[in-house]
């Protein structure tokens, strides 16, 4: 983690990917890297999201991680398919133990304050705010960050484009989650010209000042 707060820092839209195919993973990492963007999660919802994440960390410098981590066994089987980090939409405590494991930086799911100061108590530094707009977004994190000020989120969750730049204007966010960048209905249509252009617009904005 200690490494990891800093990339995320850098390049703090972070793409969260739901795909069909490693065709389509293979043609992605190449954009994101070209963009600019250095983190991705892969999300955990469809049969080739292991070889995705695979794919799209040989040897392209992005650092690709797992999203919708449910259960244990989705842990284990992320970070044997190389996944650098693991993201979860809401975490149990039962979950805890597999993921404080895991060997690699988790962003444990979260929506209330309880779950945060368990969480925070189990030793884990960054949270995800899910689904953040739903859940009152910057003003939730606004009013957490009092009590909270340890807390450092990386929100995801209707956050559009153009709610990126007050999100990442907030101390305590380290990164946003960004589904718009390459959601599937782009994916399959392999419209990679406005995939290659949301990339650009996700790497330029500027990083978290926390």
């Amino acid at each position: 983690m200690d490494t990891f707060i800093p990339l995320l820092r850098s390049s703090p839209v972070v793409p969260v990917l739901v795909i069909d195919s490693v065709d389509q993973a293979a043609r992605l990492a190449d954009i994101l890297v070209a963009a600019g963007i250095r983190t991705a999660e892969v999300t955990l919802r469809t049969p080739a999201a292991l070889d995705a994440i695979r794919r799209m960390g040989q040897g392209t410098g992005l650092c690709v991680g797992a999203g919708t981590v449910l259960t244990p066994e989705d842990a284990a089987r992320a970070t044997d398919a190389g996944a650098r980090f693991l993201v979860t939409p809401g975490t149990p405590a039962r979950l805890v133990p597999a993921l404080l494991g895991a060997g690699v930086p988790v962003i444990p799911g979260i929506a209330t304050p309880t779950e945060a100061i368990d969480r925070l108590s189990d030793g884990f530094r960054v949270l995800k705010l899910f689904p953040a707009e739903q859940y009152g977004g910057l003003g939730t994190i606004q009013a957490m960050g009092g009590p909270l000020p340890q807390a450092l989120f990386c929100p995801t969750g209707g956050i559009g484009r153009d709610k990126v730049a007050a999100y990442l204007a907030m101390r305590s966010v380290v990164a946003v989650g960004g589904t718009w960048i390459a959601p599937a209905t782009l994916l399959r249509a392999g419209d990679w010209d406005t995939i290659a252009e949301n990339a650009r617009a996700a790497a330029a904005f500027s990083p978290s000042a926390t």
